[in-house]
């Protein structure tokens, strides 16, 4: 087998075995704490810009599948495991996952101590890193690693979001049937969705809501959103650091005054700085389906399926315009928020949840009842 290493900007080099794509990619090394859902993880645009480690340690058992994809391929940089599978059993497995990942270019490794590795960036924190087959001298791929760009003050939501607007019809997948739910008759209500790096399973939830949804490239102006007199607005997930996205901020600052606005991730984090808030970058982030989230209105816990680097710092938001609505219980950072006046809300984590828990599913029919309202 191919060698392959993994080089991280402070020194520390971890040595493993290639299954995925030859080749050298850059990235910021992180982990996600999911047992299932690596396809899921692998085309979550979120991730760009990133090499992920999975902490559990037997991934590819399940192959890859048409059905269960986030976007048009994978959109990580590398992809980090304890042990490759090389032979999937499953009965919708179309390809093996290495062999998925070298149709794609991406590189991944194996052999890798992932328990040492995640142990590492929880002490030090999520760092630049490099992943090669091509280059094995850790010294100069350590200089690599310090001399990529990494994540904060790019704006990587331009590299992930769609060129033109297009229409989205498909629901949730039914297994049985073989095939994604279909609207049936007309619409409840137009939605208008920014695509700042969406998940498609995003879509198929409002789409089975009853939602007929738009989906516009994350720099449209809001009059062309508005163009198609939606009931709602919808702010999607994305990757990277929002703070250079002025752009989103701005227009997002427009719209909450136009329409009962959702957002989700990304998006969430937008309106948070549309409405005053600051941004910080987390130590090492919150990536897996396991995350406890505290409702605070009604007590209750949901366990949520998360992917962000960056949170909104509670302490700048005013609290006569923002009510928190929910907070993470690892680490008591804000996960929810809601405008006291204006028909706008959104969260931290992802209530679509492919793959992960179905806690947090209500927040669309939240959307939809708020758009309901709204007249």
């Amino acid at each position: 087998m191919m060698k392959a290493l993994l080089a991280l900007e402070d020194g520390t080099i971890f040595a493993g075995e290639s299954f995925g794509a030859p080749g050298e990619r850059t990235g910021e090394i992180v982990f996600n704490t999911s047992i299932t859902g690596y396809q899921e993880i692998l085309t979550d645009p979120s991730y760009k810009g990133q090499i992920v480690t999975m902490t559990y340690p037997l991934i590819g058992n399940y192959g890859i599948n048409p059905a269960d994809v986030e976007s048009k391929g994978p959109q990580v940089e590398g992809f980090v495991v304890k042990e490759y599978c090389p032979l999937p059993n499953n009965w919708r497995s179309d390809e093996s996952l290495g062999d998925y990942l070298k149709r794609h270019n991406i590189p991944g490794i194996e052999g890798v101590d992932t328990r040492a590795l995640t142990r590492h960036i929880r002490t030090r924190g999520a760092m630049k890193s490099v992943l090669s087959t091509e280059d094995l001298d850790p010294g100069s791929l350590v200089k690599k690693a310090q001399a990529s760009p990494g994540l904060v003050g790019l704006d990587l939501v331009r590299e992930v979001t769609c060129q033109e607007p297009y229409h989205w019809t498909e629901g949730l997948y039914d297994l049985a049937k073989g095939e994604p739910y279909r609207l049936q008759g007309k619409a409840r209500f137009r939605v208008a969705a920014y695509d700042f790096g969406i998940k498609q399973n995003i879509l198929r939830h409002l789409v089975q809501q009853g939602c007929d949804v738009t989906v516009f490239p994350a720099d449209a102006p809001p009059e062309q959103l508005l163009e198609i007199d939606p009931h709602g607005i919808f702010l999607s997930n994305g990757p990277g650091d929002p703070d250079p996205v002025t752009y989103a901020i701005q227009n997002t600052r427009t719209l909450i005054q136009q329409r009962p606005t959702f957002g989700i991730c990304l998006g969430y984090e937008f309106l948070g700085l549309a409405l005053g808030g600051q941004i910080y970058k987390l130590k090492f982030g919150h990536r897996g389906a396991n995350q406890p989230v505290k409702q605070l209105s009604t007590g209750k816990v949901e366990i949520t399926t998360q992917n962000h680097g960056f949170a909104l710092d509670l302490e700048t938001l005013d609290p006569d315009i923002v009510e928190t609505t929910h907070i993470n219980l690892n680490d008591n950072t804000l996960e929810g928020l809601r405008h006291r006046e204006l028909p706008a809300f959104g969260v931290q984590y992802h209530p679509e949840a492919s793959a992960g828990p179905h806690d947090a599913e209500y927040l669309f029919e939240t959307f939809i009842d708020m758009m309901e309202n709204a007249g």
